[in-house]
Parts: structure tokens; C-alpha cells; sequence
């Protein structure tokens, strides 16, 4: 397996990981939803908002070469992937999750008979109702610190779209 797919794979066991500790589902979409920027799917099932069953698409990405400094992950995202991401009238809503990892894959997690840890982290994005870019290849987004995306900040985000709130 390249190390790209091997990347991308592990983000998603770090996103299932997330939310199935949160009780939610969560689906891998199929092709034609992967085509228009659509990875993963997480649905608050039993959960009932003003919406009905809260939702989100998630576009995720995964690096070892993430810039970061205190405040903010700064990622460079293909123009086509940013363009999909700020669709203003997107529902469910489309977020981004960047998931960083070791240089060295054999670094990505740790296991023992007591736990399984999974490296580095993954933080999250909202980038709906942004401009278009005049850019040709790529976007750098700048995900705040703060936006790590744990089981807290899924069900916060999901709180907040089953009361219709924006992202």
C-alpha cells in the first residue's frame, strides 16, 4: 500500500475511533460522494434536532508535514477540495478533519494490553461560506489549535446542528 493510502486509512480509523466513543454512526461513502469531496458521513442516530437527525460530511486529510506553530495547523488544500468545502448552502454540512501523523508509520500508535494509542491528532475545520480563491493549485487553510477533534468537539458540533446552528 502507498503511503498516502496507508495515510488515509489511518484517519479514518482515527475518525471511527472518535466517533463510535461518542455513540454516533459513521459511514465511508461510496464513490460518487468521494468524487465531490465527501469521505465519511457521521449521523446522531436517536438524536432529534430542529433539522431531524443531526448529520455531517466530513472531506478528511492526513500529513506528516503539517506547518504548525502555538495557534494554528496550517494545511495546503488542492483548490478543487477547497472549492467543494465552502459551498455556503452545503447540508448536511461538509467539514474538513486533518489528521497528523508520524514521519515514521511504525510511530503511529502504541499498544499495550491496557490501551491502544493512536498518533498525533486530528483537528477539524468549517469552511463554509468562504470566498472563492483566484488561486490555481492550492489553498493553505489555517485550522485553529483549538479545533482538535475529539469525542467533546464531535458532540458539540453536533449539538450545534441539531439546534440549526451554523458551524
Amino acid at each position: 500500500m502507498d503511503s498516502n493510502t496507508q495515510k488515509e486509512e489511518f484517519s479514518y480509523a482515527y475518525i471511527y475511533a472518535i466517533a463510535a466513543t461518542a455513540g454516533y454512526a459513521i459511514q465511508k461513502a461510496n464513490t460518487p460522494l468521494d468524487q465531490i469531496g465527501i469521505d465519511l458521513t457521521i449521523a446522531a442516530v436517536g438524536q432529534q434536532g430542529i433539522f431531524g437527525m443531526p448529520q455531517i460530511f466530513i472531506q478528511v486529510k492526513s500529513t506528516s508535514r503539517a506547518i504548525a506553530d502555538n495557534n494554528f495547523i496550517r494545511y495546503p488544500l488542492k483548490i478543487k477540495n477547497y472549492e467543494e468545502l465552502i459551498s455556503p448552502n452545503q447540508y448536511p454540512p461538509l467539514i474538513l478533519v486533518v489528521v497528523l501523523v508520524p514521519d515514521e508509520v511504525e510511530q503511529w500508535l502504541e499498544q499495550s494490553e491496557n490501551e491502544l494509542c493512536l498518533k498525533y491528532s486530528g483537528y477539524w475545520l468549517s469552511l463554509q461560506g468562504r470566498p472563492s480563491s483566484t488561486n490555481e493549485q492550492s489553498v493553505t487553510v489555517q485550522i485553529p489549535r483549538q479545533n482538535l477533534f475529539t469525542v467533546q468537539a464531535l458532540k458539540s458540533i453536533m449539538e450545534r446542528l441539531s439546534q440549526g446552528e451554523a458551524l
